[in-house]
């Protein structure tokens, strides 16, 4: 049912007290409900994605509602949570305690107070995963699907731990450059190098890991990786390159994919698994990854398949570099963003398949 007021023109520009994508709901209108999280005290290269979820939202205004692959996604109702001010100055904090250690490379010896700068950042680290987890187990028990729009990629922890306990074996379709599977990354506990090492690892809910585009990564993560056997399953960039060169389509190697995992998909985004012409601002850029049009088959592949998203999240955008006037990386975010939205309704038959879409 939609939740559109009769007043609201989808055609029109978005208002100036609009919400997410120039939207009108309200929290108790709204289906999905995504939570920003300004979170970046691990980054170890480039910086920027605590002001992501802003710079996102701003950039939202301008998408166009209309979808050629899915009708009407915003009648199910989109609203963004107001951002925490408590995350922002926790992570000023731990920020600033944890760039003594990464001017080290993790190396801090005897160093009595780079080990108490450790022991402040995992401990803000702990805080905030505390924090997010309550905040998703709260959006869920309300009935609404669970976003998350990060911050750096150690954001997700607590909303993947949430969803977990709501869907027992629960997959996990990963895009990323990097495999995250690193231990405690520089010694930071719960780094955004060690996401899905942690949630393998702290979050029994979850069954599968299925990851994308990886093509960054060092021979521990290899080695942890071979050791959970089909628990986790690797799609590296360059192999899949490699498949297309060779003649495979991506609408098949997309179906094979997809075959991996289970029945309920959680989507994790890490922006650095598209090609870095569409991040070029992400903390860690890589060359190669995925075509947009290739990152947004795959995902409404799980729903084509069947399957349901039963939510996601979106990380490591960063809004711009050195040129404040740079929106493109905001641009690109907020249009996966809705890509998102759509599928995940579409695969929990809240919207219809757009038949134009399928006959172009």
């Amino acid at each position: 049912m939609s939740q559109m007021p009769d007043h609201f023109d989808p055609n029109a520009a978005a208002s100036e007290d609009s919400g997410i994508f120039g939207l009108p709901h309200t929290r108790e209108q709204a289906k999905l409900h995504i939570l920003p999280v300004e979170w970046e005290a691990t980054t170890s290269y480039g910086g920027g994605t605590s002001r992501g979820p802003a710079a996102v939202l701003e950039a939202s205004k301008q998408v166009d509602l209309y979808d050629l692959e899915v009708l009407k996604p915003y009648e199910p109702g989109i609203h963004i949570l107001e951002s925490d001010p408590s995350i922002a100055a926790l992570n000023t904090r731990a920020r600033a305690a944890a760039e003594k250690i990464i001017a080290v490379g993790g190396d801090i010896g005897e160093d009595r107070a780079l080990h108490q700068a450790l022991a402040e950042v995992n401990q803000a680290s702990r805080k905030l995963n505390d924090q997010v987890l309550e905040a998703s187990r709260k959006i869920l028990k309300g009935g609404k699907i669970l976003a998350l729009l990060g911050g750096d990629h150690s954001t997700p922890f607590g909303a993947i731990q949430a969803q977990s306990e709501n869907t027992p074996g629960l997959g996990i379709l990963h895009f990323d450059a990097h495999s995250d599977t690193r231990i405690a990354y520089e010694g930071f506990e719960f780094s955004h190098a060690s996401i899905m090492h942690n949630v393998m690892e702290r979050v029994p809910g979850v069954s599968t890991l299925v990851q994308v585009g990886i093509r960054d990564f060092c021979e521990q993560e290899i080695e942890y990786c071979r050791s959970q056997g089909d628990r986790i399953k690797i799609h590296f960039d360059g192999v899949l390159a490699r498949r297309k060169m060779g003649g495979e389509t991506w609408r098949q190697i997309a179906t094979k994919i997809v075959a991996d995992l289970p029945q309920n998909v959680w989507i994790s985004f890490d922006i650095d698994g598209l090609d870095p012409r569409f991040c070029p601002h992400t903390g860690t850029p890589v060359p190669g990854g995925l075509d947009f049009h290739e990152a947004v088959h795959l995902i409404g592949e799980v729903a084509r398949s069947g399957r349901t998203i039963v939510g996601f999240d979106l990380n490591e955008v960063a809004p711009n570099g050195a040129d404040e006037t740079d929106e493109w990386d905001a641009n690109v975010g907020a249009r996966l963003l809705y890509k998102l939205c759509a599928w995940t309704f579409a695969s929990q038959g809240l919207c219809e398949l757009n038949p134009l879409g399928s006959a172009t």
